[in-house]
């Protein structure tokens, strides 16, 4: 096949015509699942009607609607193409000489981007597929799910009910009914993502209604010590959230709510995001999975206690400095005294519990000559993201499970905003998207040693998904966690400062 070609395949619901981009062929915005919109908006995904004759998948479908994502200011803006109608989509990178007859299938990832459950999109250039499909000869597969209040609004007595979770596990099905087409190998599937969409990643692999279609998992940055959110105060914001709306009033208000254009659905997020007065180091956005509900049916701990993760490979890291993401820019964090910090840190106990003195003592005789507002974000960091990865690692590893465990310390150079390995930094390695990032504070400039390490992260990723294991050729070694006065963690850059 010559390069540049359309390949045909044919899906379930209908064929699509992708096109062939150096060595994988793409098809970007295939549907998974009805449009979610009039009566189907705020319901569970239905299946596709299909289409008839050939549709063309060269380009990426509509985002989820959504308002631009909180962490830009690192990460670098993103133009936003939303709307409602066709936004449950996915995109397929596939090697090209997977599509041809009688060609071994490949391992599929089926990549969940982040965002807080709030903002993002599988078509987006910073997740692009490609180079990773290249580099791993594998199968790669991005997904769109609802964000936000049309993901998320806890009203069960209307269908909302995870939404977004139950998309995800649509497209789960889908890419085991459909990707044995694209040359992908149904029966070994590795769900993964990162912030949110490893959040999501660690509940389709653990949830029993999804975990027997997942062989793999690889969590990155997922925040394991955020809890899912509890149904007593995921009720009390749906209740704030029709009353921004004025729907509080309604004997209907499923029907209120598929009637209110999606903008003003937007609108009474932001409101009640901005009305919730989260305190600096708390990521948790106004509206993620509850507990019970569709899709996170226990917590990952009572979920692992259970041998969920049994048979299954595991990959999970975090960056060396996560919550500089959402801290670096607070100016009241940077004038914290230690004591502003160490209060400010005895605010977050009641939902990640610890001490707030003696974790900030411990972070404090790790950081010599630290401000507060840098021991305050290696603390927050520690408790929502960095403890919770080697907490899990460990657990599997008692159980007899393998699990990887890798710290990304690659900072920009210069790093203007002390942002070190924030949140995030990893994608563009993981992708080799570089690219897509102009400007982004977290990226900085990009040279030689950032390709190879590139290759080196994605590479070790991609290996994981094929084998189970990261290891590989002209890759480093890299020991399962496991017991022992020192469990291996693989770091991906400099030395950790």
């Amino acid at each position: 096949m010559a390069s540049g070609q359309r390949p045909v395949v044919v899906t379930r619901a209908g064929r699509v015509r992708g096109v062939e981009e150096g060595p994988v062929a793409a098809f970007r915005g295939i549907p998974y699942a009805a449009s979610p919109v009039g009566e189907l908006r705020f319901t569970g995904p239905r299946a596709h009607p299909g289409w008839s004759g050939v549709r063309d998948a060269a380009h990426a479908g509509p985002a989820v609607p959504q308002e631009h994502s909180r962490l830009e200011a690192v990460m670098g803006p993103h133009a936003l193409d939303c709307d409602e109608d066709g936004c449950l989509n996915l995109n397929v990178w596939t090697p090209a000489g997977a599509l041809a007859e009688g060609a071994a299938p490949r391992p599929v990832l089926v990549w969940i981007h982040g965002g807080g459950f709030s903002s993002g999109c599988g078509g987006w250039d910073w997740y692009d597929g490609g180079r990773l499909a290249a580099l791993g000869d594998i199968t790669v597969v991005t997904v769109n799910y609802r964000l936000g209040p049309l993901g998320y609004l806890h009203l069960p007595s209307i269908g909302a009910d995870n939404l977004g979770s139950q998309d995800q596990g649509a497209a789960l099905r889908w890419v085991r009914e459909n990707i044995a087409v694209f040359g992908g190998d149904p029966g070994l599937i590795t769900v993964g993502g990162q912030s949110a969409g490893g959040f999501s990643s660690l509940a389709l692999a653990t949830d029993p209604a999804t975990s027997g279609m997942v062989r793999r998992v690889i969590l990155q940055s997922h925040a394991p010590g955020l809890p899912p959110q509890d149904p007593a105060d995921a009720a009390e914001i749906a209740t704030a959230y029709l009353r921004i709306l004025g729907a509080d009033r309604e004997t209907d208000p499923g029907r209120a709510l598929r009637e209110v254009p999606v903008a003003q659905l937007l609108d009474a997020y932001r409101q009640l995001a901005a009305g919730l007065g989260r305190t600096p180091g708390d990521p948790a956005p106004a509206m993620w999975p509850v507990l019970g509900g569709a899709g996170q049916p226990r917590t990952w701990q009572q979920a692992v206690a259970d041998g969920a993760l049994d048979g299954k490979d595991v990959l999970t890291g975090c960056t060396e400095n996560e919550m500089a993401a959402f801290l670096a820019f607070n100016p009241d964090v940077r004038a914290f005294t230690r004591e502003d910090a160490i209060a400010a840190l005895g605010t977050l106990t009641a939902r990640y519990g610890g001490d707030a003195v003696s974790a900030y003592q411990r972070c404090e005789a790790r950081r010599p000559g630290g401000t507060a507002a840098q021991v305050f974000t290696d603390v927050a960091g520690d408790w929502v993201f960095c403890a919770g990865v080697t907490e899990l690692a460990g657990r599997c590893a008692a159980q007899g499970t393998p699990a990887y465990v890798y710290r990304f310390t690659r900072h920009p150079d210069p790093d203007e905003h002390g942002l070190g390995s924030a949140h995030c930094a990893e994608l563009p390695f993981l992708f080799g998207t570089f690219d897509a990032y102009p400007g982004a504070p977290m990226l900085g400039a990009v040279n030689d040693d950032d390709h190879a390490l590139a290759r080196a992260f994605g590479g070790a990723l991609a290996t994981f998904v094929a084998t189970g294991s990261p290891n590989g050729t002209d890759l480093a070694k890299w020991h399962p966690y496991g017991p022992g006065p020192e469990p291996e963690v693989m770091r991906f850059g400099p030395a950790p400062h």
